[in-house]
């Protein structure tokens, strides 16, 4: 079987689409029955592997994203490839030329639904803009083999909307990169924490929806008994001395070091479709205190870390307090338990591999895959 990805939605410093393409496109270079090939954006042609890239220009203020914006390019490398699946990872230019090229080729096209475009550009825009872009999200899902989304409520939202049989694929994660024994006291010593200050931290982009500015005012709540960590690109400087922020994009082995070495992760986005770094955190051995909205009030399950109410500094600095009058580093160890257990990449994987079966009518299913 050949499995042909195309997105937009890779850039270095995209978050967990990249991520998820990655891992899969890792596990399928274990399988012998598996072929696999990625369609992204780039400066140039070019053909590394599995790996091709087609000239798109960068989108504006896109932070490093390049927007295809003729399909007839993307359509004819899909053709080139000859896949048997093809999966379209973002709702633009890319997944018409994976429709076209699907029905040319006479096989199954999957749309992966992964960001909520009409409630991120109508938080910018407004209700009028939200509404327009629902229905073409709308017109453009209906028309793929299978949807997918990352969680249940974005599936629940399509489903609404009038999108059927919207299956829910969760991401993944690389759970031994992200684990306790990450753990670096020097990190703690070179950032100048005391013994009895807690370390909190969260790691992502600066982009409206994370609501960084949430995390700064609970750090001033919070006052010296804790100390924030921020890392990601794009963040503004530290506004107190209890905050340190890490003002680029940092590689995973960085991001899970300072996991470990931290005490628990806030996260205060509202717009999260799966919240990937909240479930590296939890697998690293941390609680997570996180708003109650999107994905995250579904990922942070009860004991392996505590809700709050969303856009609420004072709400989110006593659900902090709350969490270390109970016992915080058993919640982590229960967080990775959980995330082991339903979020390995091989057990998101493997069903997805039988989905893809399914789809081109193929009876070798079920785990019967042959490694290299």
């Amino acid at each position: 079987m050949h499995i042909a990805d195309i997105t937009m939605f890779h850039a270095p410093t995209s978050g967990g689409v990249r991520t998820y393409l990655q891992a899969k496109h890792r596990h399928f270079a274990q399988l012998r029955d598996i072929d696999a090939s990625l369609l992204i954006p780039g400066s140039e042609r070019l053909s590394l592997g599995s790996l091709q890239t087609l000239p798109a220009p960068h989108l504006p203020l896109g932070k490093g994203y390049r927007f295809p914006l003729r399909r007839r390019p993307w359509h004819d490398a899909l053709v080139e490839l000859q896949p048997d699946v093809i999966e379209a990872g973002d709702p633009y230019v890319t997944a018409w030329a994976a429709l076209e090229a699907g029905q040319m080729l006479g096989v199954p096209v999957v749309g992966f639904y992964h960001s909520d475009l009409p409630r991120l550009m109508g938080d910018r825009f407004g209700a009028f803009v939200s509404r327009r872009l629902q229905r073409y999200v709308v017109d453009l899902y209906q028309r793929f083999d299978s949807v997918l989304a990352p969680c249940l409520s974005m599936a629940e939202r399509l489903q609404a909307w009038g999108v059927d049989d919207v299956r829910v694929q969760p991401l993944g994660v690389d759970v031994d990169m992200f684990h306790p024994r990450r753990r670096a006291p020097e990190l703690r010593a070179r950032l100048g924490i005391r013994d009895s200050q807690r370390l909190l931290v969260f790691a992502g982009r600066n982009s409206r929806e994370k609501n960084i500015e949430v995390l700064f005012a609970v750090a001033r709540l919070l006052g010296p008994r804790y100390h924030l960590l921020v890392m990601g690109p794009g963040m503004p400087a530290a506004p107190l001395d209890n905050v340190t922020v890490i003002d680029r994009c940092c590689a995973p082995n960085e991001v899970a070091r300072a996991l470990a070495s931290a005490d628990a992760m806030i996260h205060a986005g509202t717009r999260e479709t799966f919240g990937l770094v909240a479930l590296e955190a939890m697998a690293s051995g941390l609680p997570v205190v996180a708003a109650r909205a999107g994905a995250l009030a579904e990922n942070v399950p009860l004991g392996c870390g505590i809700l709050c109410e969303p856009h609420s500094p004072k709400a989110m600095a006593c659900t902090v307090e709350e969490l270390f009058l109970n016992d915080a580093a058993a919640m982590g160890r229960h967080a990775r338990r959980h995330v082991e257990r339903h979020f390995s990449w091989q057990r998101v994987i493997a069903p997805l591999l039988d989905h893809y079966r399914d789809l081109i009518g193929d009876p070798s299913r079920g785990g019967q895959h042959q490694y290299g």
